[in-house]
């Protein structure tokens, strides 16, 4: 059984190769993808919470909740999500998200807002409908993804 866990500094030699994978592939994150790892673990680390999902002694998936807009935007909080290749389709970008958004609440956020989800990315456009988020806007011609060209990104909203 999965266990998440806060990310901890001895995680981050796991991390690492989990972003980088994602990150060089460029078709799904607006990361630079020559991203350093240094940068790379700064940037999914600032934020509220960053965790990790650990299965038989290995980290196999990670995530961030963060503050989406200071100020009076500060109720509503962004995630992202990283499955790693190995354990993908076992469900736990479902776990993920569905435990996020419990944290979230815990944290004090009233809503999840996902500012960036690339059509191309079907699998995770049908997951986070299915878990109750709405599209509330789409950004056309948003990413230039490597092998599709320029495709639309939508954003994502739910209450909590």
């Amino acid at each position: 059984m999965p266990v998440i866990r806060a990310l901890t500094p001895a995680d981050e030699n796991a991390v690492w190769p989990l972003l980088r994978d994602v990150f060089r592939k460029g078709d799904t994150y607006a990361v630079d993808p020559s991203i350093t790892r240094d940068a790379a673990l700064a940037y999914w680390k600032a934020g509220a919470a960053c965790l990790v999902v650990e299965d038989a002694g290995q980290i196999v998936g990670t995530y961030y909740i963060k503050t989406n807009q200071p100020g009076g935007g500060a109720h509503i909080c962004n995630c992202g999500y990283i499955v790693s290749t190995a354990a993908r389709g076992r469900g736990l970008a479902r776990l993920m998200c569905e435990t996020s958004q419990d944290q979230a609440r815990g944290l004090g956020y009233r809503a999840m807002q996902f500012n960036f989800v690339l059509e191309s990315n079907a699998g995770a456009l049908r997951l986070w409908h299915r878990l109750g988020f709405q599209t509330v806007g789409t950004i056309p011609d948003a990413f230039d993804h490597p092998a599709l060209g320029m495709v639309a990104a939508q954003v994502l909203y739910k209450p909590l």
